[in-house]
């Protein structure tokens, strides 16, 4: 079978981010991202923020996708790209670039400059959730769009998985059972993709040290090596 072209697959991907912005499909979660960009926090009081559902973005040809939890409350419900203008975003592409898949290690604001090579970044659930804690439904209702940004990107070998959330919506969509246990650097082989798993890089696992960037830079290390 030919691969996909980079047209082809970039098409499905704007149609695909077309949907995602314009969901209305979890009440709860709307309602809290437009109070977040309405509110806003006192250090971006300046800023237009986001406020709605948010897709992925990268490289159509990606041998990598990484997936979070959900977007920042006053990071890409901001900026309106996910990982950017937050803490969690600063590690990631930080260790991102160092694995060659960044041309930058910033990720301050959409039209920053950065871009993907070989990988593509996503989370399991579109809005900002309370608390960082969607409900079962919310993360039902979200899970089709993991399904067709992964049918779209027919690259990927490898999927990073950030924290235990992003593992369960991974193997729920690939309809792995037994689930395999959360580990930080715990690999899972299936069928059509590799695994690999890591703690989300939140301020509660950076700042505490249960996630440090040499760990982190080892995750994706073993990623760019499985997916050759």
């Amino acid at each position: 079978m030919a691969s996909p072209s980079k047209r082809s697959v970039h098409s499905s991907l704007i149609q695909l981010e077309r949907d995602i912005h314009d969901c209305a499909k979890c009440p709860r979660l709307i309602k809290w991202c437009t109070k977040v960009a309405k509110d806003k926090r006192a250090a971006y009081v300046d800023d237009d923020y986001w406020g709605k559902p948010i897709a992925g973005f990268g490289d159509p040809l990606a041998r990598i996708l990484v997936v979070g939890l959900a977007p920042g409350a006053h990071g890409a419900n901001r900026t309106g790209r996910v990982f950017t203008g937050d803490r969690s975003g600063e590690w990631l592409f930080r260790s991102m670039h160092k694995a060659g898949l960044a041309n930058q290690p910033q990720s301050h604001a959409r039209g920053d400059g950065l871009q993907l090579k070989g990988a593509w970044v996503t989370v399991a659930v579109r809005c900002a959730p309370p608390q960082n804690k969607p409900t079962p439904i919310e993360k039902k209702r979200c899970a089709p769009y993991l399904a067709r940004e992964l049918e779209a990107l027919q690259g990927v070998r490898v999927v990073v998985c950030l924290g235990a959330i992003a593992l369960q919506s991974v193997c729920d969509l690939l309809e792995i059972s037994p689930r395999p246990k959360f580990a930080h650097g715990a690999v899972v082989k299936t069928k059509t993709v590799t695994i690999v798993c890591s703690y989300h890089p939140s301020q509660q696992n950076t700042f505490t040290g249960k996630l440090t960037e040499k760990m982190l830079d080892s995750v994706f290390a073993k990623a760019v090596r499985l997916s050759r």
